[in-house]
């Protein structure tokens, strides 16, 4: 028996979509971006943004809908999917050129760390600045 849990703590991107399943099981999507800042070895300030794609399934896939909005903090608790074809990140090109990666997470447990109502735009003790929905990678 294998077995793995992720945690992430991450600012939404945009409001979550949710929709309904034939068997009426609800399923809600958000995008989360999670951040690092350090100091690379020649001084320079780096911040570095991993984006995620979280899928939210039944009662709480609702609540996820209800509450939270473009920018909310969050606590994920879950599993990690590989892509299908490759095994590993969903690899994209990004407006600028660039090439980044996704992760797609399965939430078990999300934990609301921001008050219902105060998402917003980003600032630097959230996380990532924010992005407009052409820019955000999915």
């Amino acid at each position: 028996m294998s077995y793995q849990k992720l945690m992430i703590v991450g600012n939404l991107g945009r409001d979550p979509e949710m929709r309904y399943l034939e068997s009426g099981q609800a399923v809600t999507n958000f995008n989360l971006a999670s951040n690092r800042q350090y100091t690379a070895g020649n001084g320079e300030r780096v911040k570095e943004t991993t984006w995620f794609r979280v899928t939210v399934w039944g009662r709480q896939a609702e609540t996820c809908n209800e509450y939270l909005r473009s920018g909310s903090q969050v606590l994920i608790e879950g599993r990690l999917n590989p892509d299908r074809e490759t095994g590993g990140p969903r690899v994209y090109q990004r407006n600028d050129g660039g090439y980044g990666s996704s992760y797609e997470v399965t939430a078990e447990r999300v934990v609301f760390l921001t008050r219902a109502g105060a998402g917003g735009p980003y600032d630097d003790n959230q996380g990532a600045p924010a992005m407009d929905d052409d820019e955000i990678p999915f």
